[in-house]
């Protein structure tokens, strides 16, 4: 598998988290969520571990509390870039939810942590009742699909320190904590561009003390700082996730 991490790095053993740290399951009615409840799975995922391969129809959904699954489309040449990415705000597997049963893209874990598994079709039963979790997922939907639209035209009209920023972003975002465990490779891989190009926007953020960096980990310092140097795209995309995951009819 060219352009992603081939080794599955195993996150460190931690408390099983409430399901409910997933946005999308804090968000269902009780009655809801306890029908899913004794089906949801605690499950580790290891930083490279794949979560399906392109054209694979998956069986189970999942839906991160700690962990961030990166969804990438791959060319047969080898070069790779990140379609969108999903973190405790989301699921894995819409495609099991329109009918696809299968997708282009291939879904890899970008941050080692925590989520729950649920066998695809009980979460399709619960979508088929057409009541608030299809309204929900359809929403959720919709935020992949920004996402992705987004992704697209930032990766051709903004800068590489600007797609950088906006990443870093996107997964402060889902997580505790201001330190990332991640490679300059790994996020060359993301955004489709050369090492060399992360290394030099990384390079120029250290330098304004925005952020530090050391093998395998960069720390955010500054985040006012990053969000000033990134370009709108990550509010753009923040921004239309809360407008649709509230205030749902």
């Amino acid at each position: 598998m060219n352009g992603v991490i081939n080794a599955a790095i195993p996150p460190p053993l931690m408390p099983s988290p409430d399901a409910r740290q997933n946005r999308l399951l804090a968000l269902l009615p009780q009655q809801d969520f306890e029908r899913l409840r004794p089906h949801l799975e605690p499950v580790q995922l290891a930083l490279g571990e794949s979560i399906y391969e392109s054209g694979e129809q998956p069986e189970h959904v999942l839906f991160p509390t700690t962990a961030i699954v990166s969804l990438i489309y791959i060319l047969e040449s080898g070069l790779s870039a990140e379609l969108a990415s999903v973190g405790n705000e989301g699921m894995v597997g819409i495609s099991l939810l329109l009918g696809g049963q299968s997708t282009p893209s291939l879904a890899v874990v970008q941050t080692a942590g925590q989520a729950y598994r649920l066998p695809g079709n009980l979460l399709k039963a619960e979508f088929d009742r057409a009541g608030f979790a299809q309204r929900l997922l359809l929403r959720y939907t919709q935020v992949l699909v920004t996402q992705v639209s987004q992704t697209a035209i930032c990766n051709r009209g903004h800068s590489v320190e600007q797609q950088l920023c906006r990443w870093l972003l996107s997964t402060l975002d889902r997580l505790e904590t201001r330190e990332l465990v991640m490679t300059h490779e790994l996020v060359a891989n993301a955004l489709g561009v050369r090492r060399e190009g992360i290394s030099d926007a990384a390079c120029k953020l250290r330098r304004a003390g925005i952020v530090s960096y050391r093998r395998g980990h960069i720390s955010v310092l500054k985040r006012p700082e990053l969000e000033a140097r990134a370009c709108e795209c990550h509010a753009v995309v923040k921004r239309e996730l809360n407008r649709l995951l509230t205030a749902i009819p």
